[in-house]
């Protein structure tokens, strides 16, 4: 789990993932020698702050979004949300500007004419446009990890664990998700165009409700606001089975994913969101079972060699 904790404290909101980048490349360039295969990775302008990593010959590719919500410094203290954060008085915010490192608390106020601003309380004015995230703190215990951004670090976590003995596949480390994409079309793109892959795996974090719960299985999304194609879904369904691993059908009417992204492409790639679900989501202190995230790197093994 100390790599998940390092994730979790990289800053990379939505639109600035180039921390979160160079980490992830850095990780690759120092582990790739011991792992089954040794990937070619694909990075640079023509595909923005995204990483592309190629093992073997791919049929199936995971995606990974880099990026994660947050704030952005308007004017006077006025915050803007990026994505969508939950904006409670008094969660720590932390930062950097020109003049240097930042540590600050959020709080709501209301206006004469009734509508509510969030602002920073800070002894100094912080320059505009400084992007302000959660202030990491890392619990642990048996039984569940808290943190912020597990939503999802996890998922890069969980991608960067099924690269250790992959051998055939590609992973797409991707950007602006938080924001409602921008990168998924362009990386299909590439990945269908180069290689055919027309099957992809939204490595991602779900939530906690009243037919998903923790400890009970990593969550296979029948469909949240996208809708994958059934016998696609159907297929990964009955791989699970056979793999005896804890599993949850999740049914959702809002929410999306990089996998909302790719259906609106123009590219025939089929996908699946498979992820670990959370509770205070898009808080600093999402949490999930460490069953889940079990069955959600078993699940993610198997189904890259056998889908």
């Amino acid at each position: 789990m100390q790599l998940l904790k390092k994730l979790c404290n990289i800053h990379a909101p939505s639109g600035n993932e180039v921390k979160m980048k160079e980490f992830i490349l850095d990780y690759v360039n120092k582990n790739k020698a011991t792992w089954n295969i040794v990937p070619e990775i694909i990075e640079g302008e023509s595909i923005q702050d995204c990483i592309i990593l190629k093992f073997g010959e791919p049929k199936t590719a995971i995606f990974a979004h880099m990026d994660s919500i947050g704030f952005t410094v308007r004017y006077g203290k006025e915050l803007i949300k990026i994505g969508g954060p939950i904006t409670n008085d008094g969660i720590q915010l932390v930062g950097k500007d020109s003049k240097g490192d930042i540590n600050t608390e959020l709080y709501n106020y209301e206006d004469e004419n009734g509508v509510t601003h969030i602002e920073y309380i800070f002894n100094r004015e912080i320059d505009r446009a400084t992007e302000l995230t959660f202030k990491p703190e890392w619990r642990e215990d048996k039984e569940f990890i808290q943190c912020c951004y597990m939503d999802n670090r996890l998922g890069i976590w969980n991608a960067l664990e099924v690269a250790k003995t992959l051998e055939n596949g590609a992973i797409c480390f991707s950007c602006y998700e938080e924001v409602g994409g921008g990168s998924v079309g362009y990386l299909g793109k590439y990945i269908y165009e180069k290689w055919g892959i027309k099957q992809a795996l939204i490595s991602d974090i779900t939530w906690v409700t009243n037919g998903v719960k923790h400890g009970k299985g990593v969550a296979i999304s029948r469909r949240d606001s996208g809708l994958p194609r059934r016998s696609y879904v159907d297929r990964i369904i009955k791989l699970a089975k056979k793999a005896k691993v804890n599993y949850q059908i999740e049914v959702e009417s809002s929410g999306g994913s990089d996998g909302n992204q790719l259906q609106k492409s123009p590219y025939p790639i089929d996908w699946c969101f498979i992820g670990a679900p959370e509770d205070n989501v898009h808080s600093p202190d999402e949490k999930v079972h460490k069953k889940d995230i079990e069955s959600m790197v078993t699940l993610y093994k198997y189904l890259m060699k056998n889908l």
